[in-house]
């Protein structure tokens, strides 16, 4: 899973302590694997995410429980919109 991140205009830096703090949670859940975070090297306001899960069922677990425990609100003063999701399928 690819999460594509546009924070409001200057706030890509404030969000980053936010979601880093976030990710050792995101390991720690069933069926997590690898996780990164990266910043686009032209826009600091543009964060990627990406995941990668044991199955989809895991991944749509954990998105209920980031909305259930409130943290997709808690991001509303620094994003510019909902972040984009893409899910990916591995080819090789």
């Amino acid at each position: 899973m690819l999460q594509e991140i546009h924070c409001l205009p200057g706030k890509g830096a404030e969000f980053l302590p936010v979601l880093l703090g976030a990710l050792p949670d995101t390991r720690a859940r069933h069926g997590a694997g690898a996780t990164e975070a990266y910043v686009d090297a032209d826009d600091p306001d543009r964060v990627l995410v990406w995941e990668k899960w044991a199955t989809r069922a895991d991944q749509e677990s954990y998105l209920q429980w980031r909305l259930e425990t409130g943290f997709v609100e808690a991001l509303g003063p620094f994003v510019a919109e909902p972040p984009r999701i893409v899910r990916l399928r591995s080819v090789d």
